[in-house]
C-alpha cells in the first residue's frame, strides 16, 4: 500500500482526499526536524510538501522508495529537482492555483497605497484623528505599467481595467495581438518607466530582471511614481528604492517580496511611505485549499494509476518510449532556452522541423521540451511540460510542426525557427553518438556547438585577427575559454563565433567584446 508523507501545513481538504482514497495511506507529520525527516522518508512512496519542507539531495538520497514529491504551490527553491530526476522521482507542483490570490493582493496593496490605508489604521489605533495628514491620491484614469504580463500580471491588468485604469505593459516576450486581446497596450521599458503613476512588477527573477529597477530606473519615471513588488526580490533594487523614496521621487513603495527573506532591511520597510507585507501574495484560505486539493489530486493519481499531471521533470509518455526519445527531448529543450535568448522581440510563431528516424515516434513531447526551453528563460519556474504548450498559446505564440522525410546528413535532426517582432531566427540540432547534444547550424551559418553552460554567441565580420582580438579581450579579464566553434560564410563575408566559458561574462567585459573592431553583436545564454 502506497504511503504519504505530509510534512507541512496543508488544508484539510488536501488531507481528507488522500484519507478517502482506498489503497494509499497518509501520514501528517509537520514538525519534523531536517535529521529526522531524513530517517523517516525512507519508508514513504509520496511527499506533500509547501515551502516549509527542504527536500535537498542529502533527503533524495535516504528516499529508498519515494516516487513522487508534490509540492503545493508553484516555487520550487526549497526542491533539488536535479536530484529527484536523477533518482527518478517524479516532482510536481500546482501551477495556476494562486494566480488570482496574487493578482488580487497587487491590486489591494495598489489601493492601499494611494490611500494611505495602513498608515492611517495605525493612526487611529493610536487614538489620533489625523484627517489632512493622509491625502490620498486616486487611480481613476491613472496609468499603470506592468513590466510582464505573465499569469499574474494578466491577472491585475484585467482588475486594473476593471476600475478604468490605463494600463501599458512591457514583456519583450508577447505579441501585441496577444496585449491587444487583454485591452492592454505594449511599449518599451523606458515608455512604461516614463509614462507610468503606479508602476507594478511581475516578472521572474532571470539575468535580465535581477535589479532592473533601479536608479537610472527610477531616474526615467514620473515625480511621484508608486511603486508595487508582488513578483520576486531583488528586481527592484532595494538601496536605489530607498533613496528614491527619501527624495521624493518615488511617492510610495508597496512591498510583498524582498531580495532576501525574511528580510532584515528594516531601514526600508520603516519609511513612511511604505507599506509591507510578508510575502502573503499567495495566502489566502481559497489559494491554500485549491493547491492542497490539486497537489493531493495529483499525487494520488500518480500513485494509483500512473497519471502525469503538471510534473515539471517528466513529459507524459511511457516509459519504454522515453527512454529512447529522452536524448532528442534533452536537445529540444537546449535548443529552445538557446534561441530563446538570442532572439529579440516578442515570439509570434514557431516551427519546429523534424526530420530523420526521430520520426519513427511521436513528436508531441519534443515539441513541448522544446516550448518548455524556450518560455524558462522568459517565465522561470511557472513552465513544466504540462503548461508550457498552454502558456505559449496564451500568449499568442503559434506553433507549427513540420516533418521531412529527407535524411539529409544526420541520422535524425531538429531544426526551430522563431518568428518575432523584430525578425526570425534559426538553430538547429541533432545527437551526437548516443546521447551527446550538438547545435549544427545557427541561421545561415554550420557548425557543431555543444549547448551547455555559459556561452558567447558573437557575429563579427571575417576579418583577420579577430579571433585572436576575442581571446585577448577575454584572457585579460580573467575570463577562460572552455570550448570555442568558428563558422564563416565567404559570400556575404561575415563569421559566427560560437564559445563556451567556464563563468558567466561580466557584462563590462561583454561591452568590451562588443568595442572590438570587427564585432557585429555579442549575446551572453545559459543553457
Amino acid at each position: 500500500m502506497p504511503k504519504v508523507l505530509v510534512s507541512d501545513t496543508l488544508a484539510n481538504e488536501g488531507i481528507e482526499i488522500f484519507k478517502n482514497v482506498p489503497g494509499i495511506e497518509v501520514d501528517v507529520l509537520t514538525d519534523l526536524t531536517p535529521d529526522k525527516l531524513k530517517e523517516t522518508i525512507k519508508d514513504y512512496d509520496g511527499l506533500a510538501i509547501r515551502s516549509v519542507t527542504k527536500v535537498t539531495s542529502e533527503l533524495v538520497d535516504k528516499a529508498d522508495k519515494l516516487k513522487v514529491i508534490g509540492r503545493a504551490g508553484i516555487g520550487l527553491d526549497n526542491v533539488d529537482v536535479d536530484a529527484a530526476s536523477k533518482r527518478g522521482i517524479m516532482v510536481m507542483n500546482t501551477p495556476g492555483g494562486n494566480t488570482i490570490t496574487t493578482g488580487e493582493h497587487a491590486i489591494s496593496l495598489m489601493l492601499s497605497l494611494a490611500r494611505n490605508i495602513p498608515q492611517a489604521s495605525a493612526s487611529m489605533k493610536s487614538q489620533k484623528w489625523e484627517k489632512k495628514r493622509f491625502m490620498g491620491a486616486e487611480v481613476y484614469n491613472k496609468t499603470l505599467g506592468i513590466i510582464g504580463i505573465g499569469r499574474v500580471g494578466s491577472i491585475v491588468a484585467d482588475r486594473a481595467l476593471g476600475i478604468k485604469m490605463n494600463v501599458i505593459a512591457y514583456d519583450p516576450f508577447i505579441s501585441p495581438e496577444a496585449a491587444e486581446k487583454m485591452g492592454i497596450t505594449l511599449v518599451t521599458v523606458d515608455e512604461l518607466l516614463k509614462d507610468s503613476d503606479f508602476i507594478s512588477v511581475h516578472a521572474p527573477m532571470t539575468k535580465e530582471t535581477k535589479g532592473m529597477v533601479d536608479a537610472a530606473a527610477f531616474a526615467k519615471m514620473k515625480d511621484g511614481v508608486f511603486i508595487i513588488n508582488c513578483s520576486r526580490g531583488g528586481i527592484v533594487n532595494e538601496r536605489d528604492l530607498y533613496d528614491a523614496l527619501v527624495s521624493g521621487k518615488v511617492a510610495g513603495a508597496a512591498l510583498d517580496v524582498f531580495e532576501e527573506e525574511p528580510t532584515t532591511n528594516w531601514d526600508l520597510v520603516s519609511l513612511d511611505n511604505v507599506i509591507a507585507t510578508p510575502h502573503l501574495g499567495a495566502s489566502t484560505d481559497e489559494a491554500q485549499r485549491n493547491v492542497a486539493i490539486a497537489i493531493a489530486e495529483q499525487i494520488v493519481n500518480y500513485l494509483t494509476n500512473g497519471t502525469i499531471k503538471n510534473a515539471v521533470n517528466f513529459p507524459s509518455v511511457s516509459a519504454e518510449v522515453l527512454a529512447i526519445i529522452q536524448p532528442y527531448l534533452t536537445l529540444a529543450e537546449k535548443l529552445g532556452k538557446f534561441e530563446a535568448q538570442l532572439v529579440s522581440g516578442g515570439i509570434k510563431e514557431i516551427i519546429v522541423e523534424y526530420s530523420g528516424e526521430i520520426l519513427d515516434f511521436t513528436v508531441s513531447p519534443i515539441t513541448t521540451a522544446l516550448l518548455k526551453g524556450l518560455l524558462t528563460p522568459i517565465l522561470d519556474e511557472d513552465i513544466n511540460y504540462i503548461n508550457a504548450p498552454v502558456i505559449a498559446k496564451e500568449r499568442g505564440i503559434k506553433v507549427i510542426e513540420a516533418r521531412s522525410s529527407e535524411v539529409k546528413d544526420f541520422t535524425s535532426m531538429i531544426s526551430l525557427t522563431v518568428k518575432t517582432t523584430s525578425g526570425e531566427s534559426l538553430a538547429a540540432g541533432t545527437i551526437f553518438g548516443r546521447q551527446d547534444p550538438r547545435i549544427i547550424r545557427i541561421d545561415k551559418f554550420t557548425l557543431e556547438a555543444v549547448p551547455e553552460g555559459n556561452m558567447l554567441v558573437i557575429y563579427n565580420n571575417d576579418k583577420p585577427g579577430v579571433i585572436g582580438d576575442i581571446g585577448t579581450t577575454l584572457g585579460n579579464n580573467n575570463v577562460n575559454i572552455a570550448m570555442l566553434q568558428l563558422s564563416r560564410k565567404q559570400v556575404d563575408g561575415q563569421a559566427l563565433v560560437v564559445l563556451s566559458t567556464d563563468s558567466m561574462v561580466p557584462e563590462e567585459v561583454i561591452n568590451k567584446l562588443r568595442n572590438v573592431p570587427n564585432i557585429i553583436s555579442v549575446t551572453q545564454l545559459e543553457v
